[in-house]
């Protein structure tokens, strides 16, 4: 493989126009807006209705490309919007133009060296990670391997998936493994929320029936104690983890949870960020699974150490569904025993790409397990026929 240099990093907005062109912006008649699903914010009654009304799609997605003076292009992806553009154009620019991109290490220590000022978690994080998936694409296409033989090759023959969504009979009858559902309400809602909780998680299971895997996202919403007094009352329906019920910072809440709930998983990760958010959760014993989301975690690079942390532990690693970018790190390593698929259909009945319009070829699962084509790099193409991408902040 001859060496190359990187040209230009160019960071894109992607322009609405069509409907779903951008799977972080969705509009009403979409399950993950319409539904009741307890938050951040659903304890203020003017935000209870739809996460939209706060603005969980204010940024958008954020996509990069990272083209090479041999004419290659690397595409990576976060959720950003026109911040994480600014970042990536006006700071972090100056650490990737004209560096070799092999040097996946050094190019990503000085991005998150630099970044320490204003960084840490979040945005700058989010920025850093979608530079770093164009890298890694880059890195594919130049030795001409997928993403998942260059980190270690396949420890499985084919990925199993479980579906995130809002009809677990549905995802059933698609052939998925298990369904993850919302929970609807939080504490702001009192003992009424909690009982239509409990009646959620048991009409489910009926729809199901007592053997297919369900699971509870809880999405940041909820307390101790009313995650405590939750899971007492969802014991009678075989719930296998609860997910994601504190603020990702609390981690002393978190171990407690672990400590006195004993009869269902503890899951969290997915709005952490780098390996030293992860330490803590491993040191605290806060949880049984680990999330991260490697469009936010700080990439590949970030969630490789991550996943080899949570090996020492014993603890499995089942991200936070990023489609293509999630399924190549499970399928290279032996404590990531499947992946998750959200049901991005507006019933919540279909199967449809993750990313919406954004990739021409995003691998799709069927009958439950998810096959990668052999192609380098993350085996993906921008769908730019389809999309309209701006560059706000063109240097």
């Amino acid at each position: 493989m001859k060496s190359s240099t990187i040209r230009e990093v160019r960071a894109f907005i992607i322009d609405p126009g069509e409907a779903g062109a951008d799977y972080h912006n969705q509009e009403k008649g979409h399950w993950l807006v319409d539904t009741p699903i307890a938050n951040p914010m659903s304890v203020y009654d003017e935000y209870k209705d739809s996460r939209t009304s706060w603005g969980i799609n204010a940024l958008g997605t954020v996509v990069v490309e990272i083209e090479l003076d041999n004419g290659m292009i690397g595409v990576g992806t976060s959720i950003g919007g026109d911040p994480a553009c600014y970042i990536i154009e006006r700071h972090l620019s100056r650490f990737i133009e004209g560096q070799d991109p092999r040097n996946v290490e050094l190019i990503w220590d000085q991005m998150w060296r630099a970044t320490l000022p204003y960084g840490r978690k979040g945005l700058p994080i989010q920025a850093i990670s979608a530079v770093d998936l164009a890298l890694w694409d880059c890195l594919g296409k130049l030795r001409d391997e997928p993403i998942y033989a260059l980190i270690g090759g396949k420890t499985k023959d084919r990925l199993q998936v479980y579906a995130t969504t809002a009809r677990a009979d549905k995802a059933k009858e698609l052939g998925f493994m298990a369904a993850k559902i919302p929970c609807r309400f939080g504490p702001g809602d009192g003992d009424e929320g909690l009982e239509k909780n409990v009646e959620a998680v048991a009409s489910a299971r009926e729809t199901v029936g007592p053997e297919f895997p369900l699971m509870l996202d809880c999405y940041m919403a909820l307390n101790v104690p009313y995650t405590i007094k939750l899971a007492q009352a969802l014991r009678p329906y075989n719930v296998r983890w609860i997910e994601e019920c504190l603020p990702p910072d609390d981690y002393d809440g978190y171990a407690e949870l672990k400590r006195k709930i004993d009869w269902l998983l503890i899951a969290t990760g997915e709005h952490e960020y780098t390996r030293y958010g992860f330490r803590e959760l491993i040191a605290r014993r806060c949880a049984d699974i680990l999330q991260p989301d490697i469009n936010w975690v700080g990439g590949l690079t970030e969630a490789r150490r991550i996943y080899a942390m949570a090996s020492a532990y014993d603890i499995p690693c089942i991200p936070h569904g990023s489609s293509i970018f999630s399924y190549h790190i499970q399928y290279a390593h032996a404590n990531a025993p499947f992946a998750e698929f959200l049901i991005m259909s507006p019933e919540a009945d279909q199967i449809v790409p993750l990313f919406g319009h954004l990739f021409i070829d995003e691998p799709l699962p069927v009958n439950g397990y998810l096959d990668l084509p052999d192609k380098p790099g993350w085996g993906v193409e921008l769908n730019k026929d389809a999309l309209t991408l701006n560059r706000p902040y063109r240097m």
